[in-house]
């Protein structure tokens, strides 16, 4: 995976170099890497590295573009073991009752659960935590939300306050999956 580039304007070299000096001054012995590129982003006006990297994420960026774009593709037929596998994950209701342990079985399960999220509307953090704790029952849904965002069926705004379900085609092996399981 190649590393993005973070950069780092600055207005002011001086007070930069002036600020960095500061902080180091106040270490023992020589910082961390981690505690070195906050050093950076303070000196630079942010709060901390992560701030610096969330205001780059967010500045200008396109939407999240699916990870692999033949996990969003219409197969032509059905994988019939895969929905009858998926749909013993959820119970008949909807609800997921284990986390698959096939990578292609958690895919299709995302798409199952964003197919129960509302559309057109957005939700704050608790709102998506409330909203995935009563479609799963093995307690994290800090993993759904974030495997929802990975995948690029929701998106979240850098700060992470607003989230938003992407509207997409779903696959047709999640939907014989959803129409299974919601018979």
């Amino acid at each position: 995976m190649s590393r993005k580039l973070i950069p780092l304007n600055l207005s002011d070299v001086s007070t930069f170099a002036k600020s960095v000096r500061s902080q180091l001054s106040n270490q023992d012995g020589l910082p961390s890497h981690l505690e070195l590129l906050n050093i950076l982003a303070k000196a630079a006006g942010l709060g901390n590295f992560q701030n610096l990297r969330a205001t780059v994420k967010g500045a200008g960026d396109p939407a999240p573009s699916p990870p692999d774009d033949k996990l969003f593709q219409q197969p032509s037929d059905i994988n019939q073991r895969l929905v009858e596998r998926i749909a013993r994950c959820f119970d008949k209701g909807g609800r997921l009752l284990r986390w698959p342990a096939r990578r292609t079985d958690q895919i299709v399960a995302l798409w199952i659960l964003w197919a129960q999220i509302p559309a057109a509307r957005e939700f704050s953090e608790p709102d998506v935590n409330i909203l995935l704790n009563e479609r799963h029952d093995f307690g994290d849904y800090a993993l759904l939300r974030r495997e929802l965002c990975d995948l690029g069926l929701m998106t979240r705004t850098p700060n992470g306050r607003v989230y938003r379900r992407v509207e997409r085609p779903m696959p047709s092996d999640a939907a014989a999956a959803l129409r299974l399981i919601l018979r």
